[in-house]
């Protein structure tokens, strides 16, 4: 634990740095894409505020110099499985980036899906040393934090206080400078496989770049895509990406729970190429262009030809029916969206006051699954668009770079975070796991 909290430190320091330096990029490595945004910070749109640019971006102070994406290599299921293939895709997107800015990037915060992740709530209580709550209170009621035995071989990727106690005031979300005498925290902390940080880590130093920080995409998609009265009130984020889907709940402005089902459109290109045997490239721009999940009348006769280049005039010239293709994207759709609503079940996502469920993600935009999402996941389902970022080329405002521009958010204002404070690098104790929407019971 210890030696995760330096290595966070580190990377918090170089992010102050590249800070300094006014330019930082950030990647998203994803399984169907890896997509790189170079920011330069100088303050230039804090007048933007009030220009309709969202509210977390219109108070960062920072706008898009560089964007590129390249197709993604030797990534499945969002986790790093070929570290060449991955680092020359790293190298093509940084570079082509780097070139449209004009101007040389050395630090990255890197985005990333995948890596089996695991929701904790975790609480601690302590005596406020003076009369008002100092930094250092809050440091120490952080460490106080009965830490779960979450096991060998993971480690803590985000640790943030999703809620402060003092006295009998519930509810606060940032006691400093009031008066009381005990201060109590709820944390979320989110777990995460070691070897895929490592690997990541690994694969951008290759890179000749150096690591400034780290974030679970489920995470930056829902910054992006959440509008703040949904980040408040309470809602989920699915983001639904080539190799996995990524869901993650918001509650008073605070991530408390986050996961991953190991579905996503890839998926679906799959099955239309395996169901029509054709090949992957070619199963893509049929799904891209004619996909859908809900059948109607017209369908049986609108025909789409396959196309392909064996030479076998036959076998080129074949056409399948629209209703054709639905009837093989549409399982598929189907059991990623039953999976999505186990994890909600798991999470206790019923029990909150709003039910507001928001997906975004480049499969969410296939036709039709506005209409087909809320019959599986619950009444209250829109498809979700990132905010407006300062300088986003038109290209990079879908759903697809829903997480790319969520990281952007991350990187100009971090949440506080365990690594935030100076907290005694002592041992942690590993006693209680406590469910990460336990306290909403009680405080609701």
């Amino acid at each position: 634990m210890t030696e995760l909290y330096e290595q966070q430190r580190a990377m918090r320091a170089m992010r102050k740095a590249a800070m300094q330096r006014g330019v930082i990029a950030v990647l998203d490595i994803g399984t169907s894409k890896i997509g790189c945004l170079v920011l330069r910070f100088d303050g230039v749109d804090r007048s933007m505020a009030n220009d309709g640019v969202g509210s977390l971006a219109g108070q960062s102070g920072f706008r898009v110099i560089g964007a590129a994406t390249t197709r993604s290599r030797g990534v499945r299921f969002g986790e790093i499985d070929a570290m060449q293939e991955t680092e020359r895709a790293i190298r093509t997107a940084i570079q082509a980036a780097q070139k449209m800015a004009n101007i040389r990037v050395d630090h990255v915060i890197a985005t990333f899906s995948g890596a089996s992740p695991r929701s904790y709530g975790v609480a601690g209580e302590v005596e406020v040393a003076g009369s008002a709550v100092t930094e250092d209170d809050i440091a120490r009621v952080m460490a106080s934090c009965d830490v779960p035995d979450y096991g060998e071989g993971r480690e803590v990727l985000h640790a943030q206080p999703v809620n402060f106690a003092l006295d009998h005031r519930s509810g606060l979300s940032d006691p400093r400078g009031q008066t009381g005498k005990r201060l109590a925290v709820d944390m979320h902390l989110l777990t995460v496989d070691a070897a895929t940080i490592r690997n990541v880590a690994y694969c951008i130093k290759r890179c000749d770049l150096e690591l400034a920080g780290l974030a679970s995409s489920s995470y930056t998609a829902a910054l992006a895509s959440l509008v703040e009265d949904e980040q408040e009130l309470g809602a989920a984020c699915i983001d639904m990406g080539g190799g996995a889907t990524g869901v993650s709940i918001f509650m008073k402005k605070h991530m408390i729970f986050a996961d991953t089902v190991r579905l996503g459109g890839d998926h679906v290109t799959s099955d239309i190429s395996k169901g029509l045997q054709i090949p992957m490239a070619t199963a893509e721009r049929i799904k891209t262009f004619y996909g859908g999940i809900l059948a109607t009348g017209m369908d049986d006769r609108e025909m789409i030809e396959i196309g392909g280049d064996t030479g076998d005039w036959e076998h080129d010239r074949r056409t399948v029916s629209r209703s054709e293709l639905i009837g093989i994207m549409r399982p598929r759709v189907e059991e990623i969206l039953e999976e999505v609503r186990k994890v909600l079940d798991a999470a206790g996502f019923d029990h909150l006051p709003s039910q507001q469920i928001v997906l975004t993600g480049g499969a969410s935009q296939i036709p039709g699954i506005d209409s087909l999402a809320p019959r599986i996941l619950g009444q209250q389902v829109r498809i979700g668009r990132p905010l407006r970022v300062q300088g986003l080329p038109q290209a990079a405002t879908g759903a697809a770079f829903a997480s790319a521009v969520g990281l952007c958010l991350f990187a100009a204002s971090p949440q506080d975070e365990w690594w935030d404070f100076d907290i005694p690098a002592a041992t942690y104790p590993a006693r209680s796991l406590r469910r990460a929407v336990k306290w909403f019971r009680d405080n609701w």
